[in-house]
């Protein structure tokens, strides 16, 4: 459904693959919903998402998929190379089918990089696929207060929804989605078709 890129954005299918129902998903969504109405201290805030994100709202529909794959390449940027090698690392091992090294080079990151995201969007792929949900959601719950359009977080968190058939829950985050990209064509697709489950559901 979405256009994953290398490192955080490619990560985003290993959570959406590895569901296990949690009774403390509502507890994340709740926290979700709250994130996305808390402003972020401009000292957090990265200059350059920001006005990608600025783009991407304004983008029409034949700009905003190269305005998403800007945004995709900024997720994996900490500034810091070695960070940035960490994030890589962690990457590889789960692409190598060692999630376990993967947490332990995601928790070296966010250790070091406690305000970059992509150390706790990583971890909580690698988490998911240790079969460790309730840690895993509290990560994507963290990548949402510290960048609460991260688009990517809130569609894993949709399809989450979906596939434990909270189809109301998976429409307000589709919703939210298309609030910070207006264009997205699966977004729009993802709603139009939970509109008619709901509808079907209601008869």
């Amino acid at each position: 459904m979405w256009r994953p890129a290398s490192g955080a954005g490619r990560i985003l299918r290993y959570i959406t693959n590895m569901v296990t129902q949690t009774h403390r998903i509502k507890h994340i969504v709740t926290a979700l919903f709250l994130a996305v109405g808390i402003s972020l201290p401009a000292q957090a805030q990265d200059m350059t998402l920001e006005g990608l994100y600025q783009d991407l709202l304004n983008a029409d529909e034949g700009a905003y998929a190269a305005i998403e794959e800007e945004i995709f390449a900024s997720w994996d940027k900490s500034r810091s190379p070695a960070m940035d090698l960490l994030l890589q690392r962690g990457a590889d091992a789960l692409l190598d089918g060692n999630p376990q090294a993967a947490v332990e080079h995601y928790t070296a990151l966010i250790d070091h990089a406690p305000q970059f995201a992509g150390g706790y969007f990583g971890r909580a792929s690698a988490y998911y696929t240790l079969g460790l949900t309730g840690p895993a959601l509290d990560d994507i719950a963290q990548v949402l207060r510290l960048d609460p359009r991260h688009f990517g977080a809130i569609e894993g968190l949709a399809v989450i929804m979906e596939d434990l058939a909270r189809v109301q829950d998976a429409l307000e985050l589709y919703e939210m989605i298309l609030a910070i990209n207006p264009q997205s064509v699966p977004t729009k697709d993802a709603i139009a078709r939970l509109q008619l489950q709901l509808e079907g559901q209601a008869l």
